[in-house]
């Protein structure tokens, strides 16, 4: 019998073994810690997908319960920040105020959470750590929009959302009502976070009705186009955890409302095949060989298909709207942005949708500050609070705030 026990305890060890770990790059941050973070989180993805093939629930919100239960766990630091939860314009947002007021005006970060639009909970866990601690360590006044997300909503809801709540913000007697200063406002956001928030900050740019403008815009590994799945970032780190290129392109889908089943099609671009006549578009935008370092691009080469599936742009116009894909914006409107602090790391698919966003900032005169983490990987930023603390999360979440601390 204990023959037995001792045979089924070393398979099943064997198969919990097998199912954690992942061959990793050796130089990403802590290997081990993220196997067991990824593992979680894959088995969270298939019980929402089980959910959904029997009809329980949407995948997504299973897998956001699963997120919500989670980060609701995670203790609450720096509780002698006083938060108010209010609307702005419509849009629900939670005011993060350092204690005490001695008549001087402060500083403020508006910020936008990610989760591929659809995912996390800005107002727990380890996003309401995040806007505590820039709070508290720049004792600036820190506003979170709680946007509605995928499914319920499809873009471009979100990003309406977000802009509605930055108008609101920046208007003079919002700010006086929040003792800010006007010249010294910034937009952040991280992920899909990072997306919005460099959509908003382009709006703000262009938006003549806007007095107020941002004086800088923080972009943590932010998600900026979705015409070419096959970066350099995108063939080295498709199967890097935790954010896989094939779950990426499931991100965009449900933003942009259309059907799961081109996830296949657009990881082989055949959005953006040779026979669609957009190479022009793709050379001027986001023509990755010629923006990139060459010590990222390796051995890479671009892969666009002769043929493809040209129905697809047809049905999903927003691929090519800059307003969901802010990388595509004309130079003249880039023109217009605040300065940038732009936040990639080596082993995530989004380095190179970043580290192009800077260049074509850079191109357009803006001066930006490109933050490239060589052991980063998608996500560190929300794992640098319990009960994770990766050490280049921590340092990330340091290194930005030191930035904003010095030049907002």
């Amino acid at each position: 019998m204990m023959k037995l026990l001792g045979g089924i305890t070393l398979i099943l060890a064997i198969a919990v073994a097998f199912y954690i770990y992942i061959p990793l790059p050796r130089t990403i941050s802590e290997p081990w810690k993220l196997m067991l973070l990824d593992a979680t989180f894959r088995g969270v993805v298939m019980m929402g997908d089980v959910a959904h093939a029997l009809g329980l629930s949407h995948r997504v919100h299973v897998i956001n319960s699963a997120i919500v239960n989670f980060e609701s766990l995670i203790p609450i630091p720096n509780q002698e920040i006083q938060i108010e939860d209010i609307l702005f314009d419509e849009v629900h947002v939670r005011v993060y105020q350092p204690p005490g007021k001695d008549g001087k005006l402060r500083r403020a970060v508006m910020f936008i959470h990610g989760g591929g639009w659809a995912l996390c909970a800005p107002k727990l866990g380890s996003y309401d750590s995040l806007c505590r601690q820039m709070a508290a360590d720049l004792d600036a006044v820190v506003v979170t929009v709680d946007y509605r997300m995928a499914p319920d909503v499809h873009f471009p809801v979100q990003y309406d959302e977000c802009v509605r709540a930055a108008k609101h913000f920046l208007r003079p007697e919002v700010l006086e009502k929040y003792s800010v200063d006007p010249e010294r406002v910034a937009v952040c956001g991280d992920s899909a976070g990072g997306n919005l928030a460099a959509a908003v900050a382009q709006h703000i740019g262009t938006d003549n009705s806007s007095t107020v403008k941002f004086k800088l815009q923080v972009l943590v590994y932010p998600v900026l186009q979705a015409l070419d799945f096959n970066t350099a970032s995108y063939q080295q780190n498709h199967n890097v955890p935790i954010l896989y290129r094939r779950l990426m392109v499931r991100f965009w889908l449900e933003y942009l409302g259309a059907d799961l089943d081109l996830v296949h099609s657009l990881m082989m671009n055949n959005h953006t095949a040779q026979e669609q006549n957009l190479m022009s578009l793709i050379h001027s935008k986001l023509d990755w060989p010629t923006l990139l370092p060459k010590r990222v691009i390796k051995n890479y080469k671009p892969v666009f298909p002769v043929t493809g599936s040209p129905g697809i742009l047809k049905d999903i116009p927003a691929l090519l709207d800059a307003r969901a894909a802010p990388l595509l914006a004309e130079d003249k409107v880039l023109h217009m942005v605040p300065r940038a602090y732009i936040m990639t790391g080596e082993h995530d698919v989004l380095r190179d949708d970043g580290m192009m966003y800077a260049r074509r900032l850079e191109l357009a005169g803006v001066s930006v500050t490109n933050e490239h983490y060589e052991d980063g990987f998608h996500g560190c930023v929300s794992v640098a609070f319990w009960p994770c603390y990766f050490s280049v999360g921590i340092r990330a979440v340091q290194n930005y705030i030191a930035w904003l601390d010095k030049h907002l």
